[in-house]
């Protein structure tokens, strides 16, 4: 049983860390909220929702959403077996044109569901973001052949049979999509709005561009330049209205909403698929779509995979943890659960970068009486910034530096004639053993950190003994 100092403990925490991480990871707007299965503990909003403006982001707020949008789609399809009009095991070309494959292994429905089709990603929603950011790549990728023509080019990018291995494929949502569109007999986002969004008074929530824009409490888009400003970025999906046919696209990442309205959904989820006494789905079906169908090959909690529309950790501090994140480029999401605790949490930016996965897993830790720093990520995200520093040999012969950028730790080896920059490689996951090694001239070096008590840190090299000076 989670006791409300638990809860009140994670809203300190929220409110202490995430302007923190705003400022670190440079996201202008933030939003989030923490549900159980009767209703919101925390909502708020936090920076900006337009800088420009001077807008606050709200509780209210619109967020592109990004990948997120794939559990929607994973409930349609989920809502139609149900209805039984498909099954799991159907295959994929008998709804939608796909050609490639192999004839003995064809593609089935779960398979495009847990990202196990031996596809490789394809880029399609690199293609179409970018486009929509003005930044076009000069593939087709405007109408229903468009998009057929491309991944039945890709026959020869098939690595292995379906069902053997984990390739998130963004293409492959898009085929689900479509599979929805013509077997309901509307636009996919008609679909998804009827039957998921309107039961749970999801009202603002939508896929169609036009509605955002008319929407007072939406996001400005921003992308981050390399000297660190924010640029205004135009919303990079197409308007759907526009293109009935082609509503599909909109599939693996099109939804807009606040992290008000997904709360509702967080509930319906926590709820065995129940809101407000209305049942959108069986509890079987979220069981099937909760429950791994393809592993990951990272283990830092044990057992790790993808379900149906959502990532699953089996042995969270002994519970299942369920989520998945999303991104736009310019606008990211997050949405996770724990089923046996029944704790949801919805969380959005306006930009890209917010440590998403490793916030969450913080919150639930503080859930479960947990110390935060208990969770792998910060385990490793403390080693790094501890490793992170200039170093010098004796007397300041020789100098390096550790950095981090972009989650890896680098070794910047400075000499007479300029520097040479090495990735340190940890030889564990959790960064435990302070063992790594770097390659120079095609040759694997071992690279060791020593860590006193009193804080000081050495580093070894070969022959070299470096310590930490800043």
């Amino acid at each position: 049983m989670v006791m409300s100092c638990e809860i009140d403990k994670v809203k300190g925490y929220v409110e202490r860390e995430v302007p923190k991480l705003m400022k670190n990871f440079k996201v202008p707007g933030f939003s989030i909220s923490i549900v159980d299965k009767n209703g919101i503990l925390y909502r708020e909003g936090f920076g900006y929702r337009d800088l420009e403006k001077v807008l606050p982001a709200t509780p209210n707020t619109l967020y592109g959403l990004g990948s997120t949008t794939k559990s929607f789609v994973a409930l349609s399809i989920m809502q139609l077996v149900e209805a039984g009009k498909i099954s799991l095991d159907d295959l994929v070309s008998n709804y939608v044109p796909l050609k490639i494959g192999f004839k003995d292994k064809p593609i089935l429905i779960r398979h495009l569901l847990s990202h196990s089709s031996g596809i490789p990603d394809l880029g399609t929603s690199t293609i179409i973001l970018q486009s929509g950011m003005g930044f076009h790549m000069g593939i087709p990728m405007a109408s229903v052949n468009d998009f057929y023509r491309f991944v039945n080019g890709a026959q020869n990018e098939i690595v292995d049979e379906p069902g053997k291995r984990y390739f998130y494929l963004n293409a492959g949502y898009r085929m689900l999509g479509h599979i929805i569109q013509n077997v309901s007999g509307v636009p996919f986002h008609v679909y998804v709005t009827e039957s998921i969004l309107k039961p749970l008074k999801m009202f603002r929530s939508t896929f169609v561009k036009s509605v955002f824009e008319r929407d007072p409490d939406r996001i400005t888009p921003y992308r981050v330049d390399e000297s660190g400003r924010f640029i205004p970025t135009p919303y990079p999906y197409p308007n759907v209205e526009e293109n009935f046919e082609f509503s599909f696209i909109s599939a693996p990442g099109g939804l807009i909403s606040s992290v008000t309205e997904l709360s509702n959904y967080l509930m319906a989820n926590l709820n065995w698929g129940v809101f407000e006494d209305k049942r959108i789905i069986g509890k079987e079906s979220l069981e099937e779509m909760f429950k791994i169908h393809i592993e990951f090959p990272r283990r830092l909690y044990g057992r790790h995979g993808y379900g149906y529309g959502w990532s699953i950790i089996e042995g969270f501090f002994g519970t299942k943890l369920v989520s998945h994140g999303g991104s736009i480029l310019v606008s990211t999401s997050h949405l996770s659960l724990l089923p046996e605790y029944g704790f949801g949490i919805a969380m959005a930016s306006n930009s890209a970068g917010f440590p998403y996965d490793e916030f969450a897993q913080t919150l639930y830790a503080i859930i479960l009486g947990r110390d935060p720093e208990d969770v792998p990520y910060v385990k490793v995200r403390k080693k790094m910034n501890l490793l992170c520093g200039h170093y010098s040999t004796y007397m300041g012969v020789d100098n390096a530096e550790v950095v981090s950028r972009g989650g890896m730790l680098y070794l910047i080896q400075k000499g007479v004639f300029g520097s040479i920059t090495m990735p340190l490689i940890p030889e564990d996951d959790l960064m435990e053993s302070n063992r790594f090694y770097v390659y120079s001239n095609g040759v694997r070096m071992p690279v060791e950190f020593v860590i006193y008590s009193d804080g000081r840190v050495d580093m070894y090299i070969e022959r070299d003994r470096f310590h930490k000076v800043i």
